[in-house]
């Protein structure tokens, strides 16, 4: 099921809450990893907060909500989730404001993943990857069971499951129209910057460090995003799709395999610099 954000009047009340029964079905995060991984949701619209909350909840994630932005900051330092959630306008600061404070806000732990909810790509700030490293987004509306997915990749990653064994082998990739500066996690196509996720320069790299070869659609859900094996989602066509779309010219790169999956074009030669 899809969720977009509801009108500013609109708060958690019983339409919203009763849309709830439709996520029974939510898959529960990985049996394999510790119980008790924190999710920390800031999002300045209360109703989509408090069913996100019930979601996550009921998938199997401790959850904390934050009333605003200032809130979410000072939770994050006394409770240092592992994941947070966070509008891409926050009401009355700057999002790379926030952003900064929430990578600063653990001293003893790993700064948070955090996971920015966008209407569209005009909502990005290109500057927030070099400054503050990467980050990954959710374009509304989204589907919250590919969210849990999402999160539940992430932590996985970070704990070390299959994704966080993936380990550029260079600093610098050149393919063709397309340069990777995985180090400052930046994109040039032709010479023009274009933004792209962390989630998206993970699945470039794959391609490019598996060049030669087919990669099928569960293998990039359970290598790049962290999935369980045998997760059955779009997730990798959507994704794919709209990366193409960031890459214009250079979206010829990625090829589509009928019926096996992605390579990456063997038309163009992989240049590195370490």
């Amino acid at each position: 099921m899809s969720v977009a954000p509801a009108p500013a009047t609109a708060g958690a009340g019983p339409g919203l809450l009763a849309r709830l029964d439709s996520f029974v079905k939510i898959p529960a995060p990985s049996a394999g990893d510790p119980a008790g991984a924190l999710v920390l949701v800031v999002l300045n619209e209360p109703g989509l907060a408090t069913l996100l909350g019930y979601c996550l909840s009921g998938a199997g994630f401790a959850v904390a909500l934050a009333e605003n932005a200032s809130d979410g900051v000072l939770r994050a330092r006394q409770l240092a989730p592992h994941v947070v959630l966070l509008d891409a306008r926050p009401s009355g600061q700057e999002s790379a404001a926030v952003w900064r404070d929430l990578r600063e806000s653990t001293d003893d732990e790993p700064p948070p993943a955090i996971i920015m909810f966008i209407r569209d790509e005009a909502d990005i700030d290109p500057g927030l990857g070099l400054e503050f490293g990467p980050c990954d987004f959710v374009v509304y509306p989204f589907d919250v069971r590919d969210l849990v997915l999402r999160i539940d990749g992430i932590i996985r990653a970070r704990r070390g499951g299959s994704a966080a064994a993936l380990k550029p082998s260079r600093r610098r990739y050149l393919i063709g129209p397309l340069e990777l500066d995985v180090h400052r996690h930046t994109a040039v196509v032709l010479g023009v910057p274009t933004h792209i996720s962390s989630l998206e320069m993970r699945l470039l790299i794959y391609l490019i460090e598996n060049r030669g070869s087919v990669r099928s659609r569960e293998e990039l859900l359970t290598d790049v995003w962290g999935y369980r094996a045998g997760v059955a989602t779009r997730t990798a066509d959507t994704h794919i799709n709209r990366l193409r779309n960031k890459l214009g010219t250079a979206a010829r790169l990625i090829e589509t395999v009928r019926g096996s999956g992605y390579r990456l074009s063997p038309e163009y030669p992989v240049a590195w610099t370490d």
